[in-house]
């Protein structure tokens, strides 16, 4: 696909994480990610804490990232931003920041939906970008959605999540076990040596390609009232077999429940151009799984680099390329939504 080779700034503040970055069409210059590691402690972010962080690091992070990517201030064609979904706090910063230094330069704002920046962050180099149509799935700590990409600007929502994202399951789950936040990573890494078959934990039926994880987090609360009290210390014996085990058949059920609506969308669709986005992308066993049906099933796979799974601004800047190509202009009144509305639904 030709991507004009406009140079856009672009940020990124919807949740604890500042990240600036610089892109030059399809090509990152600069990609700075300000990580916040306070929330740890508190096993999830908090608000409050997390805006204050923004406003400390995003001047900073901006500097840094425009001498990174060694260019002059004027060679800037627009700044864009994550406009929503996303922390109400968080997003005010950044969306504040921008218009005001865009304003300044007398250069275009350009609002983002965020969900749709982690889909086009696959058409940045240096990996292959997907044929329209394909579908998506994305998955995230606050939200799980398969979406039909017919190009940069036309998006249809097929499924997304009734209650609780695959990302938000692993991170409570993980929380029940006594692991540190995040904590879908840290399921990823123990389940690596586990066996996924010791444990049973059933997905929940939903019709259609919808998706619901709130009935796991029971099943597994359930299973640790009846486990725990008898035998307390159930994840610290023969050398973490239990606590690995245990992670895998969380996961396997998760990654389960992700890709059996993921075929359901391929057989009603047709499509076999299939992307993963969002932070639960960067997941092992989602990504083997993923690689297994495009070996068995000719589906062809695109898998974003690590660095372009988690919340970044350079998926933010690859969007602002296309709207500004469009003419996609936002205003300085414009406000930013922590619901924003979801891409348009079409119903299967």
């Amino acid at each position: 696909m030709n991507i004009p080779p406009h140079i856009i700034l672009s940020i990124e503040s919807s949740c604890d994480d500042t990240s600036v970055s610089i892109v030059r069409g399809s090509e990152v210059l600069t990609n700075i990610v300000a990580t916040q590691s306070i929330h740890t402690e508190f096993g999830g972010v908090v608000p409050e804490l997390a805006s204050r962080a923004h406003q400390s690091n995003i001047v900073p992070t901006i500097i840094l990232a425009i001498k990174e990517a060694g260019i002059r201030v004027d060679e800037i064609d627009a700044v864009a931003y994550t406009n929503g979904p996303g922390l109400s706090g968080s997003l005010l910063v950044g969306s504040s920041f921008a218009k005001s230094w865009a304003w300044s330069k007398q250069i275009p704002a350009i609002p983002v939906n965020h969900m749709r920046a982690h889909i086009l962050a696959h058409f940045l180099k240096p990996d292959p970008s997907p044929v329209f149509p394909f579908l998506c799935l994305t998955v995230s700590g606050g939200h799980t959605q398969i979406v039909r990409v017919n190009s940069p600007s036309e998006m249809l929502l097929l499924g997304t999540t009734l209650d609780d994202a695959a990302g938000e399951a692993f991170d409570k789950v993980a929380k029940l076990v006594g692991l540190d936040y995040p904590g879908g990573p840290l399921i990823d890494k123990y389940a690596s040596v586990g066996d996924s078959n010791a444990f049973v934990f059933s997905g929940s039926k939903i019709e259609g390609l919808n998706f619901s994880f709130s009935g796991l987090k029971t099943q597994v609360l359930r299973f640790l009232e009846k486990i725990m009290p008898s035998n307390p210390n159930f994840f610290n014996v023969n050398n973490g077999k239990n606590l690995n085990d245990f992670c895998a058949s969380v996961q396997l059920s998760i990654i389960s429940m992700l890709m059996e609506k993921l075929c359901l969308a391929v057989e009603h669709t047709g499509i076999k151009e299939i992307a993963i986005a969002g932070g639960v992308s960067a997941n092992t066993c989602l990504r083997d799984a993923l690689k297994q049906k495009e070996k068995d099933d000719n589906w062809v796979i695109h898998i974003p680099p690590l660095s372009l799974c988690t919340d970044n601004a350079a998926m933010v800047g690859i969007t602002g390329v296309f709207d500004f190509e469009e003419g996609g202009r936002g205003e300085l009144n414009d406000v930013p939504s922590p619901r924003l509305p979801d891409l348009n639904i079409a119903c299967l």
